[in-house]
C-alpha cells in the first residue's frame, strides 16, 4: 500500500484539518491557503476525470472536455482498477449513489 509511505504526524494533522472543515466556504478558504490554484485545480480535475472514467468516457473524450493528459487519465484509470476504491467512496458520496 503506497499510502503507507506517506503515513505520520504531519499527514495526520492534514487529514485532521480537512476532516474538521464545516462547510464548501471553509474548504475553499482552506485550500486558498494551503495550495496554489494550479495544486487545486489539479486535484479537482483528477476527481472529474475518475467520474467520467466511471461513466464510461474515452479518453479523447475526457482530455476534451478536461483538459487532462493522457497520463493524467491513465493514472486515475490505474487508481480506479487498482486502488483504494476511494475515488468510488467519495464519488458515491458526493452524487448519492
Amino acid at each position: 500500500m503506497q499510502i503507507d509511505k506517506l503515513r505520520g504526524k504531519e499527514m495526520d494533522q492534514l487529514f485532521h484539518a480537512i476532516l474538521s472543515l464545516k462547510d464548501i466556504e471553509e474548504c475553499y478558504q482552506f485550500f486558498d491557503d494551503l495550495c496554489t490554484i494550479n495544486e487545486v485545480q489539479s486535484l479537482a480535475q483528477r476527481l472529474e476525470v475518475a467520474r467520467m472514467l466511471q461513466a464510461g468516457k474515452t479518453y479523447h473524450k475526457i482530455e476534451v472536455e478536461t483538459g487532462a493528459s493522457t497520463a493524467t487519465i491513465s493514472r486515475v484509470k490505474r487508481c480506479l482498477n487498482y486502488g483504494n476504491d476511494s475515488y468510488q467512496l467519495a464519488l458515491s458520496r458526493v452524487h448519492g449513489e
